[in-house]
């Protein structure tokens, strides 16, 4: 009787052990992918901290609206260059090592930034961590997607646009804070030192702690099979996914490209030009720009100041918007795997066109005032920041996170770093595209005619996705 009962417990002993390893791989694979998406934080804290000191750059440096615009947006073609290089430096000298690069770079420029003397040096500094950036948006969806096991990979992936769109808030939280602070973004702040200084400044700390993070996470096991290193590699897959891991480190081994690096030809047909899955990266990339959502968080202070609200209303009205941005993407978080990638883009695209051609119409429609800029009357200025706001809810729940997701995972291992290198540096350039354009759009057209061409964008997207994008929910890696 008692050896009875004895044995009648074991199954259940071996099942509660097995629950307790799988809890503790996947409380592993969430800490050490959310160390990488450390990078994805100071991806959004950096191209967002600009907002808040644009107008007092402007001063600071008696710069015309050329030389501010350029202020913004050149360091998005230093994301570029990042973006196009970090695959290749990634894949020689590791995931890790490209990402204790990139924390030096994030490091160096905000002290530059906040140090700087005039207008061009100032350019350099922002451009110096448009490298850090430009890799950070490469290396982090390559190393989440490559460490996480098939049924967490879309969650962890959106953990990418997670870390983003928080960096973007806390650095629109730090803006606004300093900002009223000290009374204005041009006025002195601590220790006599002008307030638009800190701003970039606060950025040192998460810097700095992504790098010490980066240096206690392992090695992509991918990347190490890659390189002959399979008894690291069964370390860490032993980690991840617990178990007897040689079937897979096997798996991995046929899969990937041992005897050289990816090359650029890697991703051309025998009968020339680029193979379609990389057209479709590229395609994803660009439209996830042109339907318009960086003039949201690197304008908007100015955007709202120009439509007749205060300094400390348009940057409470931009904190608002960060805010809503996580809480959609943390939306995109729990579904993502449930619903699978093409719904979710698909009801974004339609959200997206459905909120721009709002405001498209609202400002396209708004009579002018003397200085020839929208004057929202009635309830036109609710409804304007009501669709903005929805429009940032249908991009973070969809296009924002999903992007990055299939992005990580939609190349198969032979390809991925380059591929998904070409694919984030063309999206800078659309980037930068669209943030240099939007100040002479505003200008001699309107907000209006901006809004209309986004929309224009959107809808686009949606077609895409319905004839261009397959789904990848549950697909392992290997079988890409």
């Amino acid at each position: 009787m008692n050896n009875s009962s004895s044995y009648s417990q074991t199954p259940n002993t071996t099942m509660t052990s097995t629950t307790t390893r799988r809890k503790s791989n996947t409380f592993y694979v969430i800490l050490i992918a959310g160390a990488a998406a450390l990078g994805g934080f100071l991806f959004g804290f950096d191209t967002a901290v600009i907002n808040g000191a644009v107008a007092a750059l402007s001063t600071a440096f008696n710069a015309n609206s050329v030389l501010t615009g350029l202020a913004v947006s050149l360091a998005l073609l230093g994301s570029a260059i990042g973006a196009f290089y970090a695959g290749k430096i990634a894949d020689r000298y590791g995931r890790v090592k490209a990402m204790v690069v990139a924390s030096v770079f994030f490091t160096i420029s905000a002290v530059g930034s906040g140090i700087a003397f005039g207008i061009w040096d100032f350019i350099f500094w922002r451009v110096l961590g448009g490298l850090a950036v430009g890799a950070a948006s490469v290396i982090a969806p390559a190393y989440i997607a490559e460490c996480s096991p098939s049924n967490l990979r879309g969650r962890l992936g959106s953990l990418q646009q997670l870390a983003i769109v928080v960096g973007i808030f806390i650095a629109l939280l730090c803006d606004y804070f300093i900002a009223v602070s000290a009374g204005s973004a041009e006025s002195p702040f601590l220790f006599g030192i002008d307030a638009w200084r800190w701003m970039f400044w606060t950025e040192i700390p998460p810097a700095v702690l992504y790098g010490m993070a980066a240096l206690m996470i392992p090695e992509s096991p991918r990347y190490l099979v890659a390189q002959g290193r399979e008894p690291e590699a069964a370390n860490v897959l032993h980690k991840i996914i617990g178990g007897n891991v040689l079937a897979k480190i096997e798996e991995i081994r046929q899969t990937v490209m041992r005897e050289r690096e990816p090359q650029f030809s890697d991703l051309l047909r025998r009968s020339g030009g680029l193979l379609p899955i990389v057209w479709v990266g590229i395609g994803i990339s660009l439209l996830q720009q042109f339907v318009g959502i960086n003039v949201i968080f690197y304008y908007s202070s100015v955007l709202w100041r120009a439509v007749g609200f205060s300094e400390k209303d348009s940057l409470s009205i931009t904190v608002i918007t960060g805010a809503v941005n996580i809480i959609t993407t943390l939306v995109a978080i729990a579904f993502v795997d449930k619903f699978g990638r093409k719904p979710l883009l698909i009801l974004g695209s339609i959200g997206m066109t459905i909120t721009l051609g709002t405001m498209a119409s609202i400002f396209g429609t708004a009579p002018l005032d003397a200085a020839g800029n929208p004057n929202l009357n009635g309830s036109s200025g609710l409804v304007a920041l009501l669709a903005a706001n929805l429009y940032v809810f249908c991009f973070g729940f969809s296009w924002g996170p999903v992007t990055w997701v299939l992005l990580g995972e939609m190349f198969n291992n032979k390809i991925r770093a380059a591929a998904l290198s070409v694919a984030a540096a063309m999206q800078w350039v659309a980037n930068f595209a669209v943030s240099t354009s939007f100040p002479p759009i505003l200008q001699y057209f309107g907000l209006g005619a901006a809004y209309g061409l986004y929309t224009t964008a959107a809808a686009i997207s949606l077609f895409f996705v319905l004839f261009f994008i397959k789904e990848t929910k549950g697909m392992e890696l290997e079988d890409m």
